[in-house]
């Protein structure tokens, strides 16, 4: 969905930069994700190294797949110096709209080497009627 909003004016422009801040941020934090599709299945492969697997919960609703966990910090260890910690700790959640075609009831997942694996098979789609020729019949 693409939002357009009209201003006027010399002061709503000055707050643009910020207006999607939270959204980019959250998806800079989001664990990295790839989706793709082949003949019988639509795959995602989503990177979650450190996070156990009851912390992750998997949904299917409207057409909507949503994965939600967290990644829990480990025990503080107090008294020591940190220099630098690049790890990322905290809940997160993404949402995927799937396909007309993909049958969302019959997703499965697994979790492998800190990667977390969605497979959702395809399933046929109701063909259109096509067009055909009635006759006409006379009386």
């Amino acid at each position: 969905m693409v939002e357009k909003t009209e201003h006027g004016g010399f002061w709503p422009s000055l707050y643009d930069p910020f207006r999607s801040f939270g959204t980019r941020l959250a998806d800079w934090l989001n664990p990295a994700t790839e989706a793709s599709s082949g003949k019988e299945a639509y795959d995602i492969a989503m990177e979650l190294p450190g996070v156990a697997l009851g912390d992750v919960e998997l949904t299917v609703d409207n057409g909507v797949l949503t994965i939600r966990g967290e990644k829990k910090t480990q025990s503080e260890k107090t008294g020591d110096t940190w220099y630098f910690s690049e790890r990322q700790y905290g809940a997160f959640r993404r949402s995927f709209r799937l396909p007309e075609d993909a049958d969302g009831q019959a997703a499965s997942a697994r979790m492998e080497d800190g990667v977390l694996h969605i497979s959702v098979p395809k399933k046929a789609l109701e063909q259109p009627e096509t067009a055909r020729k009635i006759e006409i019949s006379k009386g």
